[in-house]
């Protein structure tokens, strides 16, 4: 079974955060990261949010890092394992910006960026970068189009409804061929945008047998990435039986990759946590050497 990491630290997000998170910094989620890493992890994320209307942060949290700089750090402190940006609102960028930067950070990972991407619903946040919320679905569209045709390349070029553009370097590029693109949502609709532009869907807030529903009635492509989330923080140290039974029943909705959040006392209990969810997942033990 394939694990990525919800990261710690980098969101808090009311019910789901450890106590330990709220006074966390780099050095902490710098160990977390390295840890994942040695154990042979697939991935950690982080999402994006600018700025958070305080009533609003009450339920979906208010603290968000930086994908980018953050992954540019732990990128120097790991070798292998993946940066999965959970997500990157496309409104809010130009699709040449995205390429531009994580392009470089695709550049200085060696490789490892994986582009999670949605469409968005704050609208209070889009109303203060500027960006239109009405339409928001038809622009996300010509976005991913415009970003399969543009990064890993040195001079792209597209024209669509809503970008267009020829005859610009832009470098440095993704040193990938071709940068995964997750796409998240929760609708049908999201799932044939990812179909259609993307590598893999990444669903949320929906129900198992629901999620089990909407994968077993797609055609999905051969590689095609279904990451769903083990939900609750597991505790693979103090209940490995419950730990083992959470992660089949995603597997058995259609998940290709899952994506855990754990119980943990501090960062080093955290490592602890990794550990023991390596052996309870039976990740190959090379990785874990």
């Amino acid at each position: 079974m394939r694990l990525g990491i919800n990261s710690p630290v980098v969101t808090a997000v009311p019910g789901v955060h450890s106590p330990w998170e709220r006074t966390a910094g780099i050095e902490e989620l710098g160990a977390v990261a390295e840890a994942a890493d040695r154990l042979g992890f697939d991935h950690l994320t982080c999402s994006e949010h600018v700025a958070v209307p305080a009533d609003i942060a009450q339920q979906r949290g208010g603290t968000y890092w930086d994908p980018l700089s953050t992954f540019g750090h732990l990128a120097a402190r790991t070798s292998r394992i993946r940066f999965a940006t959970q997500v990157l609102v496309l409104g809010y960028h130009h699709p040449l910006e995205i390429a531009k930067r994580y392009g470089t950070l695709d550049r200085v990972s060696g490789g490892r960026v994986v582009l999670g991407l949605g469409v968005g619903s704050l609208e209070e946040e889009f109303r203060l970068l500027g960006a239109a919320f009405e339409g928001r679905g038809a622009l996300a569209d010509d976005a991913l189009a415009a970003l399969r045709a543009s990064l890993s390349r040195r001079e792209p070029a597209y024209h669509g409804e809503h970008f267009d553009y020829e005859g610009l370097v832009v470098e440095p590029h993704a040193v990938q061929d071709r940068v995964p693109l997750w796409i998240g949502g929760r609708t049908p609709r999201s799932l044939r945008r990812a179909l259609a532009y993307g590598d893999g869907w990444v669903p949320f807030g929906l129900p198992l047998d629901r999620l089990g529903e909407m994968v077993g009635a797609a055609s999905l492509p051969e590689g095609f990435e279904v990451v769903l989330s083990a939900g609750r923080p597991l505790d693979p140290s103090g209940d490995a039986h419950g730990t083992a039974e959470a992660l089949r029943k995603v597997s058995d909705a259609g998940a290709t990759l899952v994506s855990v959040s754990l119980s943990a006392r501090s960062a080093a209990h955290y490592a602890e946590q990794l550990e023991a969810l390596a052996v309870v997942a039976d990740l190959p033990a090379g990785a874990r050497a």
